[in-house]
């Protein structure tokens, strides 16, 4: 997705007509890097960075993050890096998985000693 859609999307959210109080746009470079920042009077805030890593075949590194407050008051902040192995999103808020019961973890355990069935 290209800067400017990101942009757009991350305006779109602005609650009525918040001004923007910050619009930084650095790049693309030639090295294909890149930066950008938007922040509103309403309290949104998104930024990403983008660089090529890798060689022979480069592949795009993207971080950012945003914040801004959710309809409940609570402060929503996501910290996020995408890569060749996708989305990797963090923040207080995301759901996580339940601890593996014991008896699962063991079982879980002895199957992964097991030597290798050929089939």
């Amino acid at each position: 997705m290209s800067d400017v859609m990101i942009s757009v999307i991350t305006l779109s959210a602005c609650q009525n007509d918040d001004a923007i109080l910050r619009n930084d746009f650095d790049g693309p470079h030639e090295d294909g890097s890149y930066k950008w920042a938007i922040q509103t009077e309403g309290g949104i805030y998104h930024e990403q960075r983008g660089s090529f890593k890798g060689s022979p075949e480069p592949s795009l590194l993207v971080e950012g993050q945003y914040q801004y407050t959710a309809p409940d008051g609570q402060v929503i902040n996501l910290l996020y890096t995408a890569d060749e192995n996708g989305f990797h999103p963090t923040g207080d808020h995301l759901p996580t998985p339940p601890p593996i019961p014991p008896q699962i973890q063991r079982a879980l355990d002895y199957i992964a000693s097991l030597p290798p069935r050929d089939y």
